[in-house]
């Protein structure tokens, strides 16, 4: 089962502890979303943080609305900010002081890591680069890591959970887009 792979997973890496308060980056797609499910059916403290960066129009007030009603659903406290991108040249972040977290969890998977390995290797990287993510950078924690896209749809799935899904991922005008949309599927057709 996922839920158990998971905590085996954060029990390894030493991610965090049952008594962490953790802050899952809530973006509203079906990794965070899974990542929220399986860390609060797990047992753990968590809050949910959403960015509303309104680039997506329309679609990020979706995105907004979905994170509220799933958060107030599952009773977990949810901590908003919106960013007028356009009108501000440098970003903001929440801090993690803010919010009384240990840690911030966010929803990178086995395929992330992946595609950042070839997106290093692509720009020409040294062996460093070609660990791909880590589990743990600072106060970031990613307990997903052990498991894959295709897992996390499934998951959803069997628990009958929805998702929203940003338009701009099935876009490949990015070079990250590119390698998931083109060349991971053309390397799993060789392979």
């Amino acid at each position: 089962m996922i839920q158990q792979r998971v905590t085996k997973y954060i029990e390894k890496e030493h991610l965090f502890s049952p008594d962490d308060k953790i802050l899952v980056a809530l973006s509203g797609g079906a990794d965070s979303v899974a990542l929220l499910y399986i860390l609060h059916t797990a047992g753990y403290h968590c809050e949910a943080a959403h960015c509303n960066f309104h680039l997506r129009g329309k679609e990020s007030d979706r995105d907004e609305l979905f994170v509220r009603q799933l958060c107030e659903r599952m009773e977990i406290h949810l901590h908003t900010i919106d960013f007028n991108t356009t009108q501000y040249a440098t970003e903001k972040h929440i801090s993690i002081e803010e919010c009384q977290a240990d840690v911030v969890a966010v929803a990178h998977h086995q395929d992330d890591s992946i595609e950042t390995i070839l997106l290093n290797l692509i720009r020409g990287t040294g062996i460093t680069g070609l660990l791909g993510i880590r589990p743990r950078n600072g106060t970031i924690v990613r307990p997903l890591l052990c498991i894959n896209r295709e897992e996390i749809i499934r998951y959803l799935q069997n628990i009958g959970q929805d998702y929203v899904t940003d338009s701009t991922n099935l876009e490949d005008e990015y070079t990250r887009n590119k390698i998931r949309l083109n060349l991971l599927p053309l390397m799993q057709e060789i392979n």
